[in-house]
């Protein structure tokens, strides 16, 4: 009788498919590895490839060689996959756990096959399967447990009670503090009671952010003031809510229209009745009762059709005597503003009695675009009092009739922060109108593009400017708002700002002087291919303070759910050019790591002053870029989501280039190189060393192909949204791919409270404590994430029941 008559029918037709699929597995990735070599990458998928077909083979003629030689490939790849990653969960776990099912599945027909061949089968291949079955089982259950990038090391923030007289009595700005600490020193809710938080209030806006790639999302950190709390809309409706119980208290549709761009990030707060900090080395003009009782207290906001508007804080009427009915056009001077070219969605930013606007200027439409001018306006009768502009910093009145500010210079979009005790402003600087090409650069967009910018609040002069990239080519502008703190330095306090970027530094300037208070170093990089392109020789890098995010790639960062999507990223990463953080663009497709998605984003960095801490939140995600020679003859783009998050095609309007760009993600739809993918991470001051980073976020709501797995499981996914500090030792945040506004321990980075909301979040968390109640609210706005279709219009505040 013949070896394979031993076996019933069922067992042939279990041995034959389960080899035929094997060898198929093994061709896939001998061929994939054929590629990568070719490319230079390892040979260890060509020759993993071939001993897996040939096992798969032989399992399919029923030898026993075939699952022996599958048990030196697993081991192989075992070893193969510790020496290419190291004792890393997600890298190792991409690079075992799918063929260690499938050695789980060999190991269970062993018997069959010893059958098949004469033989009595025995117990150890059961055995086998079992110690697999457990390293499986280990292995998923890992996958929902947090692996921190940086383990605790136990210095992180401890407990400090609140005093009394420096307890938080309003949220009055964007980021709490006109200097954006988002640190909020109260401590009711604390680390101790806040997994008993409960939903308290909850109110819909009735604007709900839809958006089909066109930019429509809600990104808004709200304002709160005695017992109102202030929200604005993507269309820039202006509410007030009872801060106890969300009740609608009036509301100011103001309904601004623009083609993309609608969101509104924030709103300023002014209160005539109160005194005006006094600066220590400039005047500032003291402000003037509004006119009758009208506008005593005012909230402001600029708008996504360009206006910046004035209402009054208590009814929600327009303010009389500012600009025109309460608004003024902040397309003045600015010359020819096609639809969806500028918007202004960031918070108008309070400085004394100076209301600071910059705009967003569209990115990479064409080169004759709106200019960037900032400006300051009166807070009581909207007059400008004077302009910063970039392309003409000496003059700072409106243009002539006839004139324009100069065009297509670098624009400050992001938030401000002001210092009230040197009555300076701080602005976070973007690039000229075409983010990727620099040869029609002048000296001034050189000096100004990719920079923090300080200007004297009431007069517009510049202070100083200090540039983090030199003639940016990666969209590398400066995307936050400066936090203000205190910086000690050679055992001496320096009043500081700290600043984060999309390339994942991390700067520290003296706020007198520009200078860096920790060390920058200039390091050199390599050009590419543009005709005339001014490459910079050297560009800074901030070496003194943690990268977040910014590792110099190689093959082995590659990742994958499987070891196939990981092969096709390394044939990718291979076939691209890639030199490290600033790979510039060039005909070729380069790869830039951290892309201008990556990085740190506008959700800024929040503080704790009382423990000399900064906690930040990342995103990673790479871009692939390829410049295009073009006559340029299709229309300009329209500027819309797609062109600022790096997707598809976009023609350079006026140069001699289009541009191709894309995010750098697996054919599964995930970044490729290894999680995590956004982190939460907590940097000692005193130290200028990461205490602990965490992944934060799960793919609940998201996951491979666009497909929701429904699963918390804790790879940590890009983040956009700030977070908020609070003295009771928490560190609050809402802006991930997952629909949860999470508490953690600031101490040690654990995750100890979430909340599910009913979508996703961009929005800042806030808190406050009632004066009327003493309850002390935590209050996020909700209207969906950025990868997900689930859109809505919640305000939703916690409390301690």
């Amino acid at each position: 009788m013949k070896q394979s008559q031993r076996l019933s029918g069922i067992s042939k037709f279990i041995l034959v498919g389960l080899g035929v699929i094997i060898a198929l597995l093994g061709l896939a990735l001998a061929a994939g590895g054929v590629k990568l070599v070719s490319l230079g990458g390892s040979l260890y998928f060509l020759v993993g490839g071939l001993v897996m077909a040939v096992s798969g083979l032989l399992i399919a003629r029923f030898k026993t060689a075939g699952a022996w030689l599958f048990a030196a490939f697993l081991v192989g790849t075992a070893i193969w996959a510790v020496s290419d990653a190291g004792l890393v969960f997600w890298p190792v776990f991409s690079r075992l756990f799918m063929f260690s099912a499938v050695g789980l599945v060999v190991a269970l027909v062993y018997p069959l096959l010893k059958r098949a061949n004469g033989g009595v089968p025995g117990r150890g291949a059961y055995g086998v399967a079992a110690v697999l079955a457990v390293g499986l089982a280990v292995a998923a259950g890992n996958m929902f447990v947090a692996h921190p990038t940086v383990a605790a090391t136990g210095t992180g923030p401890g407990l400090t009670p609140v005093e009394p007289d420096k307890a938080q009595k309003d949220w009055a700005h964007y980021g709490n503090t006109e200097g954006g600490s988002r640190f909020a020193a109260l401590d009711q809710i604390n680390r101790n009671n806040v997994d008993k938080l409960k939903v308290a209030w909850t109110y819909h806006t009735g604007d709900v952010a839809e958006s089909d790639g066109n930019g429509a999302e809600d990104q808004l950190t709200p304002l709160q003031i005695g017992n109102k709390v202030f929200i604005c809309t993507p269309h820039n409706n202006l509410i007030a809510l009872d801060a106890d119980t969300g009740k609608e208290l009036w509301k100011n549709a103001i309904n601004a229209k623009s083609k993309v761009w609608q969101r509104c990030r924030g709103m300023a707060y002014f209160d005539a009745t109160k005194a005006i900090a006094q600066p220590i080395n400039s005047s500032i003009i003291e402000a003037k009762p509004a006119p009758a009782a009208n506008c005593q207290r005012r909230l402001l906001t600029n708008t996504i059709d360009a206006r910046l508007i004035a209402v009054d804080a208590d009814t929600g009427e327009f303010c009389q005597g500012f600009g025109n009915n309460g608004q003024v056009d902040l397309k003045a001077g600015l010359g020819d503003v096609p639809d969806s070219y500028y918007q202004l969605s960031s918070a108008p930013l309070m400085a004394g009695t100076t209301v600071v606007v910059g705009g967003r200027v569209a990115d990479n439409v064409q080169t004759d675009m709106p200019g960037g001018v900032i400006r300051g306006f009166d807070v009581i009768t909207g007059a400008m009092r004077w302009a910063f502009d970039p392309g003409n910093p000496q003059d700072k009145k409106a243009p002539a009739d006839g004139s324009t500010y100069v065009r297509s210079t670098p624009n400050s979009w992001a938030p401000m922060s002001y210092d009230p005790a040197t009555n300076t402003v701080f602005l976070p600087m973007g690039s000229s109108s075409t983010d990727i090409y620099g040869v029609e650069r002048s000296k001034l967009d050189h000096t100004y593009g990719a920079s923090v910018l300080a200007l004297d609040a009431t007069t517009g002069d510049e202070r100083w400017v200090f540039q983090t990239v030199h003639n940016d080519l990666w969209d590398f502008d400066l995307p936050m708002q400066p936090s203000l703190i205190d910086f000690t330095k050679d055992g001496k306090t320096v009043p500081a700002l700290v600043i984060g970027t999309k390339a994942g530094q991390i700067y520290v300037l003296d706020r007198a002087t520009g200078k860096p208070l920790t060390d920058v170093k200039e390091v050199p990089v390599k050009a590419a291919n543009i005709p005339n392109e001014p490459y910079s020789p050297t560009q800074p890098k901030s070496v003194g303070m943690p990268q977040i995010g910014a590792q110099h790639l190689t093959e082995s960062d590659m990742w994958g759910a499987t070891p196939y999507d990981q092969l096709l990223c390394r044939i990718d990463f291979k076939s691209m050019r890639y030199d490290g953080l600033y790979t510039a663009p060039g005909t070729d497709k380069s790869l830039s790591f951290p892309g201008s998605l990556g990085g740190m984003n506008w959700g800024s960095l929040s503080t704790d002053p009382v423990h000399g801490f900064i906690f930040v939140n990342d995103m990673r995600l790479g871009l692939w870029i390829q410049m295009i020679p073009s006559q340029n003859k299709a229309q300009a783009s329209s500027g819309g989501e797609a062109l600022n998050t790096g997707m598809g095609a976009v023609p350079l309007k006026g140069t001699p280039y289009a541009v191709n760009k894309n995010r750098f993600l697996s054919v599964a739809g995930i970044p490729c190189q290894a999680p995590p993918f956004g982190t939460l991470t907590a940097i000692d001051m005193k130290t200028q060393k990461v205490a602990w980073q965490v992944p934060v976020g799960t793919v609940e709501d998201t996951g491979p192909l666009g497909i929701r797995m429904h699963l918390p499981i804790k790879i940590g996914l890009p983040t956009l949204g700030g977070t908020l500090s609070t003295q009771g030792g928490l560190i609050f945040i809402a802006g991930t791919q997952d629909f949860y506004l999470r508490a953690f321990n600031s101490g040690n980075g654990e995750e100890i409270w979430k909340a599910r909301l009913p979508v996703g979040s961009q929005g800042g968390p806030m808190t406050y404590v009632s004066p009327k109640t003493g309850k002390q609210y935590i209050v996020v706005t909700a209207g969906g994430a950025r990868q997900s279709t689930d859109r809505g219009d919640y305000v939703m505040a916690y409390a301690l029941p």
